[in-house]
């Protein structure tokens, strides 16, 4: 019999982390671990609070599903049971992690995907000053990615800024749905002079329709719009690209699904993740197979990461050890 245990986690930030929502000292984290006789598979989720969820009540969606694993559950099983969301992809994480175990494959056999390589990620540049922002780009001059993080009035200072600080260095940028309507078409144009290859997420989730009338010149990204399978037509004509994250999918295995989905209807895939320790970017990686573009930093701006970390060498991200996930 399978026995499904749950707990919180919190990990410190390396100084602080900035978006247009607010400000973390700390990323809070539940790990769920699935035991079989000795053998133990585990899953790591991030609790969101923008999509109403925290720790208590995440912990308790985790925990009710325990008969359903001590019953013998499949992943099958789990999609049609629990709704997407943080509790739903750290079962499912955890129960590709026991699978992989219990088999002798890792999970990127067992999906039948390539075997893993390094992959660069995206640095993410948190929400500051220009001045600040440009300092912590310049502090990163390695790094051939950047992410910033902006939110409305003065971004083009912020991102001028940060090219000035960092010509060589490619840039995206992520609003956190921060933009009003009348600022998507003037920022486009002026990111464009800037070399800024996308913009992520720029309206309101619930505002974002009027994005199909809207002269863009960079590719758009569906972050807070896009979520699993049953929600990927509406992105049509609104977005060149979708960052998939496993938490709001719901796990590894809807994950797959919505890649496939999008790159059969030519849209550009992006991987991301919340702010969490290697366990997350572990599965999370097995989806940049075919990405256009890998946004897997959250170890990178932690002060400590979980044991058997995931090594990187600057931004290049090695595929995770057996000891860490899927193996």
């Amino acid at each position: 019999m399978a026995i499904l245990t749950a707990k919180h986690q919190s990990w410190p930030i390396a100084g602080r982390f900035t978006i247009s929502r607010g400000t973390k000292t700390s990323c809070e984290t539940i790990i769920a671990e699935i035991t079989k006789g000795d053998i133990k598979g585990r899953g790591e989720c991030v609790p969101y609070a923008r999509y109403g969820e925290n720790i208590e009540n995440t912990l308790a969606e985790i925990m009710s599903f325990a008969k359903n694993i001590a019953d013998g559950a499949t992943k099958d099983d789990l999609q049609n049971i629990m709704k997407a969301g943080a509790a739903r992809n750290a079962i499912d994480c955890a129960m590709w992690d026991l699978e992989a175990k219990l088999t002798g494959r890792p999970v990127w056999q067992l999906a039948n995907l390539k075997l893993p390589k390094p992959i660069i990620t995206a640095y993410t540049i948190s929400l500051g000053s220009p001045d600040a922002m440009a300092r912590q780009a310049l502090e990163n001059n390695h790094r051939p990615l950047m992410k910033l993080k902006l939110t409305g009035n003065g971004d083009m200072e912020r991102v001028s800024a940060v090219h000035n600080a960092v010509p060589d260095c490619r840039l995206i940028v992520d609003a956190n749905e921060a933009w009003s309507d009348e600022q998507v078409v003037p920022f486009s144009k002026q990111l464009k002079q800037l070399g800024v290859e996308m913009i992520e997420q720029p309206l309101p989730a619930d505002k974002d329709d009027i994005l199909a009338n809207f002269d863009h010149p960079i590719a758009l990204c569906a972050d807070e719009s896009a979520h699993g399978c049953a929600d990927f037509n509406k992105l049509i004509g609104k977005y060149e690209m979708i960052n998939i994250k496993i938490d709001k999918t719901g796990g590894l295995t809807e994950a797959l699904k919505l890649r496939d989905m999008a790159i059969a209807n030519n849209m550009q895939v992006m991987v991301g993740c919340m702010l969490a320790s290697s366990l997350s970017m572990a599965p999370a990686m097995l989806i940049a197979e075919n990405a256009h573009m890998v946004d897997l930093d959250g170890p990178l701006l932690l002060a400590k990461d979980c044991q058997n970390p995931i090594e990187f060498d600057g931004s290049l991200m090695m595929p995770a050890s057996r000891q860490l996930w899927g193996n």
